[in-house]
């Protein structure tokens, strides 16, 4: 029997139009979910589809209040055992952060992937039906179960965990740098070559959590000749900071005495503006520990789990273990 997939649809470049056969110039979320999946006539082969239409939107209009939306609805087709997995589309500038909030937030292991596009559909080549093709077959194989949260582009599986976007233009626009990808998709068929060992969907302390709102995390952008002002501003409007530091989480010592004194009574998390590398604790920009380190996470998913964080918890050494658990 066909698997049952459910595609929840959230607009992005995969629902673009444009002027015909252009890859640039569109407006993203413009067509339905329904007809993008009439352009991929072979999709019906691989499982039956119910399609669901959550919003339709440019993926930087995405909002924390969609993500919890988006995370319910995956949630309640996890406890219904007519479905066998979920497909997401979404834009490709935040899809990342919304693998990552669902890594770490639905409380099932069924296959939940995310895909998207490059080029909208109104483009000569786009890219959106394979990518979409692809994901419903990686969301039917019995591979994808318990595997945490994924993502396919351009024949390649991603962990939700540690995808990133590196390439504003390419159709090939993502990687996980140094851990590599997961495996590769040849048509419909899986090659998984590795999966993440680190806590996830159903494992995760967040997959329980009753989460109607989450608390207010920014993300403070360091530079040559940053004001210390910055932080501060930030500091008197959110619950947490993280520091998108220079080199493996630096910043300048006006910084460094400000974070100091801010971390008497805000959560900060240090963390790296460089694509690639790993943050720890530093003697020299952190010697009385007032920050915690974001590891591999990027700015951006560091932000998302000490919001995780500070939803379950307010204490800095409870958060800290998180960091280093997930």
């Amino acid at each position: 029997m066909k698997k049952h997939i459910i595609i929840i649809a959230t607009g992005g470049t995969i629902a673009g139009s444009g002027e015909a056969g252009k890859a640039a110039d569109y407006q993203a979320g413009r067509i339905d979910v329904s007809e993008i999946v009439r352009s991929v006539p072979a999709i019906s082969h691989l499982a039956e589809l119910t399609t669901i239409q959550l919003c339709n939107i440019d993926s930087n209009d995405m909002t924390e209040d969609t993500w919890l939306r988006l995370r319910d609805q995956i949630n309640a087709f996890g406890s219904d055992p007519d479905v066998d997995g979920i497909v997401v589309t979404h834009g490709t500038d935040t899809l990342e952060e919304t693998a990552f909030f669902l890594n770490l937030t639905v409380n099932h292991r069924k296959p939940v992937v995310l895909t998207g596009s490059m080029r909208p559909a109104t483009a000569a080549s786009a890219d959106g039906p394979m990518n979409l093709y692809q994901a419903v077959a990686l969301a039917a194989s019995e591979e994808a179960v318990n595997a945490g949260v994924l993502a396919v582009f351009s024949d390649t599986i991603y962990s939700g965990r540690d995808i990133q976007k590196i390439n504003s233009y390419k159709t090939d626009a993502f990687e996980i740098g140094d851990f590599g990808c997961l495996g590769y998709m040849r048509d419909d068929q899986v090659y998984f070559l590795s999966k993440t060992d680190k806590p996830h969907t159903a494992d995760s302390i967040f997959a329980q959590a009753e989460l109607s709102a989450l608390p207010k995390v920014a993300i403070a952008y360091y530079h040559c000749g940053a004001d210390r002002q910055t932080l501060e501003l930030l500091s008197e409007r959110c619950d947490g900071l993280v520091i998108a530091g220079s080199g493996s989480g630096n910043y300048s010592s006006e910084w460094k005495e400000t974070i100091h004194r801010l971390a008497e009574t805000k959560i900060i998390v240090r963390s790296s503006r460089v694509l690639q590398g790993i943050v720890f604790d530093s003697p020299f920009f952190d010697p009385g520990h007032d920050t915690i380190p974001s590891y591999t996470l990027s700015p951006q998913k560091a932000r998302i789990l000490l919001m995780l964080a500070l939803s379950v918890t307010g204490e800095r050494e409870q958060i800290r273990t998180i960091f280093e658990t997930y």
